[in-house]
């Protein structure tokens, strides 16, 4: 098989044979999805080669009026038409009768051929080979098809003169592999039972998708074949509606850098851009490639935006006519720049992760470096950082990157004081002694605090003053109330005074537990 020189095509026919890899494994749910992804793809192409054929007709006419002799090939339009629209009809007819088979088998395609999957329609019998086997390979609807796609083939190349036959049969997309299949491991029978036996319905609608665009894309070659005969441009055709296209690097550059772009000549489809074009930015013409292509650059040497005023012109090589088309375009000057902000505060926490954020306008990320003194900092997944402290003072960040050195100063605290409370909710005063006595444990809070972080209750002291009786003191070890101050608790009534002293924690960053004063509560 020869490998076909158009882009288009070769990608294509790399697509079908990685797609034949696919069929000889274990058919999944994810293989399926591929098949979809590929059949989608194709149905793409289809749709914009019909839009292109749909065009080329009607010019073809047109510049067939220039000469008597032209007529002839313009009268061959029709033929090349109907032959596509009669053998995309007959590939999607096979489509249809296989969808029935492995369907709901009614006689025609309709909504039971198809379920709701997970939100998403697709046919009944997706993962069905008994169908594709029944009517491709013993009922011998594969080897039809087999030969009536070389006979489609012969047919779009008739549509040339005698002395262009082989080179536009050589351009006719339409190949048929009738040599792997017999040196096939699995000894399959034919080129029919080689493609389609034992082949899911899934994983073999791609492959009519891709015989379509086989068609089309012959369609295509024929109708081109004609276009060259009459004067339009061979294989491409121009076309009367254009626009001028920029196409920079970047549209936002650093005081100092170049700004680059490329402009070129875009239209509805295939202009020559070969012949007769030339463009020019600012007034300056620019040298233009093979492929119509023009390079700008000009030296930013101020910020701001910067706008430039794009010419292209064209010959049609039918008409000989000169037409002019303009366009402005702008982009953005700036400097280096860099931000560092930490996103709580502007203050480092000891014991905590405090996130940071780093940037430099114009700098590709993967370039900054960022280090610090007092501290240590690191990178996270999402491209942000985290600093740790371990002593109060001051810490510095420091940033470099390419035309860039920055250094900030923070402030380094210790977390804030918590805030003692009984069951995590009561602060002192009145209070029943039914609540009062209800509530297990003393607990350290850490109020409008923006941090992840949480205080471990080392002790307290809990005294209790009765009316006409001395003190009862018991100290306590961690933030459950236990022991002799459980018991002086479930004393507590009315006109008792009970005060927890001496109440010490200890937060993320401390060396030594804090003293967080006194609660007092009067009961009532």
């Amino acid at each position: 098989m020869s490998i076909p020189k158009e882009p288009r095509q070769l990608m294509i026919n790399v697509m079908y044979l990685v797609l034949t890899a696919l069929l000889a494994l274990n058919v999944s749910a994810e293989i399926f999805n591929a098949f979809d992804m590929v059949d989608k793809g194709l149905k793409s192409a289809n749709a914009t080669l019909d839009e292109s054929n749909s065009q080329l007709p009607a010019v073809i006419k047109e510049a067939a009026k220039k000469k008597a002799s032209l007529a002839t090939y313009a009268e061959r339009i029709d033929g090349v038409t109907a032959l596509s629209k009669d053998a995309t009809a007959y590939v999607k007819g096979i489509m249809d009768k296989l969808i029935d088979e492995s369907g709901n088998r009614n006689g025609s395609v309709d909504e039971g051929d198809y379920v709701e999957a997970e939100g998403v329609r697709e046919l009944l019998g997706k993962r069905d080979y008994a169908g594709t086997t029944r009517l491709m390979v013993d009922a011998g609807m594969g080897e039809e098809l087999k030969k009536k796609m070389m006979e489609y083939k012969a047919g779009f190349a008739k549509v040339a003169d005698p002395a262009d036959l082989k080179d536009l049969e050589s351009k006719i997309p339409i190949q048929i592999d009738d040599v792997s299949w017999t040196k096939s491991v699995n000894k399959k029978e034919s080129w029919a039972d080689f493609t389609f036996g034992h082949m899911p319905l899934g994983a073999c609608m791609p492959i009519f998708s891709k015989f379509i665009n086989d068609i089309k894309a012959s369609e295509a070659s024929s109708l081109n074949y004609l276009a060259s005969k009459v004067g339009v441009g061979g294989d491409n055709i121009v076309l009367d509606k254009f626009t001028v296209v920029s196409a920079p690097k970047k549209s936002y550059i650093i005081k100092g850098e170049s700004f680059e772009t490329e402009v070129f000549l875009s239209a509805a489809a295939g202009a020559d851009s070969k012949t007769g074009i030339s463009i020019s930015v600012n007034g300056r013409g620019l040298p233009t490639n093979a492929d119509g292509v023009a390079k700008y650059t000009e030296t930013a040497s101020s910020i701001g935006i910067r706008k430039y005023s794009a010419v292209a012109s064209v010959k049609d090589p039918v008409t000989g006519d000169v037409k002019s088309y303009k366009n402005e375009f702008e982009y953005e000057v700036g400097e280096r720049s860099v931000t560092v902000s930490a996103s709580k505060m502007n203050v480092f926490y000891m014991g905590v992760d405090n996130p940071v954020e780093v940037s430099a306008a114009g700098v590709p990320s993967a370039q900054i470096k960022v280090s610090m003194d007092g501290g240590s900092i690191s990178k996270n997944p999402d491209g942000t950082y985290k600093v740790n402290v371990n002593s109060p003072g001051k810490a510095t960040v420091r940033v470099s990157a390419p035309g860039v050195n920055y250094s900030k100063e923070y402030r380094v605290k210790r977390i804030p004081d918590p805030v003692p409370l009984l069951g995590g909710t009561l602060q002192g005063g009145g209070v029943g002694n039914g609540p009062f006595k209800g509530h297990s444990s003393l607990l350290p809070i850490l109020k409008d605090f923006e941090f992840d972080a949480r205080c471990n209750m080392a002790g307290f002291t809990l005294v209790r003053v009765a009316k006409r009786q001395d003190p009862e003191v018991a100290a306590n070890q961690g933030a459950t109330i236990q022991g002799n101050a459980k018991t002086i608790q479930s004393k507590a009534a009315p006109g008792d005074k009970f005060v927890f002293q001496d109440i010490k924690c200890k937060c993320p960053g401390d060396a030594a537990a804090r003293n967080l004063g006194q609660l007092v509560f009067d009961i009532q």
